[in-house]
Formats: C-alpha cells, structure tokens, sequence
C-alpha cells in the first residue's frame, strides 16, 4: 500500500479537474479530463474519479488495461494553493453498477462541495436530471507510485512515493501500418489547442503505466505539431495522446481538445514533433442552466447507449 504525506493529500482532494490517461491495445495512451472530486482514500491506498455511462470506450479500455495514470496539474477553481505537479500511477477499477447509497452519500455530496448545489424540482429537474446523477460510474484507482514535481511545469527533482521509477526509457515503438504522418487538418487543430491553456501528453511507460507530462505546443502547421517540455522525453517514436482543455469555475464553460497521434522526440530530448491521427472534442455552455439542460440530455441519450450496448455484448 502507497502512502503520501499532507501536501500531497491536499493537492489530490482539492483539485476540481485532473486528466487521466489510459491505454489503447496498440500500446499508445489516450488522455482527457475528468472530475476527481476529491476521491481519496489514504488508509486504502486509493484515489479516485468519477465519469459517465455515455463514455463507453473509455470504460471499456480501462477493463481491457487497468493501468491508469492521473495527473493532478492545475489549481484553479479549487481547494489547494500548491505549485506541484502530481502523478499517480495505478491499476483502476469501474464500478458500473454502483450501490445507490454510495452515489447519494458519498459522491454527492463531493460532487456538490466542487460543482454547488444540485438543481432540484420535482416537476421538472429532478426528472430531467435523473439519468444525469444516476449514471455517475465511480472509477477506483489502487496506488502504485506518486511522483510529485515542485511546480507545474514538472520541471525539479521529483519525490516518489511507492514503486521506484523505471531506470530505462520506454523503447521506441514499431511504426503504424497506416504511416506516422497527420491524419487530421492539423493546421486548424493547432490553432484550437493554441487557445486552451492546459497542455498534457500521454505515452505508456517501460513499465506499463501511462506516464503524463505538461507541455507547451510551440507551433503548428500541415504537416506536424510542435511539442516542448521541461523535463526528457522518451526517445524515438510511438503513440502519444495529446489534450488541451480550459474550464471555469463548478466546469461551467469546460472546453476540451484531444487527440491520438505518433510523437517523434528531438536530439535534445525535450522537443517534438505530433503528428495527430484521430481527434476528439467538446465544448460546454457558460450558463449553468444551460448546462445542465444538455448534461440532462447527454446523460439520457448516453445511458440509453450505454444499455443496447450492454444488451448487445450479453445477446
């Protein structure tokens, strides 16, 4: 069982938004955001966050690949004044049926702590929003290394807390049958993730477990994305998985960015070159009510999904 001290627990219960990477069956990692909540349980050994039914695929990549990484690395809008960057490394678990005292109990009132009160109405939202609250899936993530950077460039001698990190690199990575060029309009996707101030990439390290670092995405044009970091990058090429994302307070206005792509690291190992092969996006209302009117219908078509899917899968 992995154990973290004070400042560490801080920053895992008090930020509002994490992005959480997990892998693909062709070795690569695909990252995006979710909303931890605050779900920690030190005696345990666990952090935790929460998603929805309607992401079906990333729920049924982390069955297929347990190995999850978290990376806490913005305090805006959240519980914690502190400067570090926070990874934790794990194997998780879904439970896709959760025990509805759970849900009412414990994860509303952490979900209200971070995103305010719920709407309420009989006559209208608590129907509308039904499906909203009920599909939370509750994602438990078992501890196997914290490493922990002073600021959130992860730039510094980091602590490790857990399982010692890899002595070696990652190896590079077989190239895709389909070639490693951009299949996406990459100039317009440059210029969508210049916007968004939260810049995360994601690979699968030597051992297995997803490893995210902040970058900076320097430039952009047709043929390629450039990439900086302020620590190493793994040599060689491979699979990557690239967000870019930007929120305000309770997630109102929340616009994310994100992609899979082939990553080309330079000479002097902190440069390089992103060559996006699939995209994916959202972009939430800035009016809370509005918000929760789309959640609602989200939540609903998702479930609905979510369920033929199932029926499908035991048919």
């Amino acid at each position: 069982m992995v154990e973290w001290p004070d400042d560490i627990d801080e920053v895992i219960g008090g930020d509002l938004t994490a992005a959480v990477a997990y892998c693909t069956p062709a070795g690569g990692a695909v990252v995006t955001a979710v909303a931890p909540i605050g779900l920690r349980d030190r005696e345990a050994g666990t952090v935790g966050f929460t998603t929805s039914l309607g992401f079906g695929k990333k729920l049924e990549r982390i069955q297929q690949n347990p190995h999850v990484a978290l990376a806490y690395h913005d305090r805006r809008h959240g519980f914690s004044n502190s400067s570090e960057y926070v990874l934790v490394q794990g194997k998780a678990t879904a439970v896709l049926e959760p025990d509805r005292d759970f849900v009412e109990n414990e994860i509303g009132p952490r979900a209200e702590r971070f995103m305010g009160k719920p709407k309420r109405g009989k006559i209208f939202w608590d129907r509308w929003l039904q499906q909203y609250y009920a599909d939370r899936v509750p994602v438990t993530v078992k501890v196997e290394r914290i490493i922990a950077w002073p600021d959130e460039h992860a730039a510094g001698e980091p602590r490790v807390f857990g399982s010692p990190l890899p002595t070696d690199p990652p190896p590079p990575q077989a190239e895709p049958r389909g070639g490693v060029g951009p299949r996406l309009d990459t100039a317009r996707l440059a210029r969508r993730i210049a916007a968004l101030p939260n810049q995360q990439l994601a690979w699968v390290g030597a051992d297995g477990f997803p490893d995210v670092r902040p970058i900076k995405m320097e430039d952009g044009n047709e043929a390629r994305l450039l990439l900086a970091a302020s620590r190493l990058l793994p040599p060689g090429g491979r699979r990557a998985g690239l967000l870019a994302h930007h929120y305000n307070a309770q997630l109102i206005g929340l616009e994310a960015r994100g992609c899979t792509g082939w990553m080309v690291v330079g000479d002097d190992g902190r440069s390089a070159r992103y060559h996006p092969h699939t995209e994916f996006g959202f972009r939430a209302p800035s009016n809370k009510t509005v918000l929760l009117l789309v959640n609602g219908l989200l939540a609903k078509r998702g479930l609905r999904k979510a369920r033929r899917q199932a029926a499908s899968a035991s048919a």
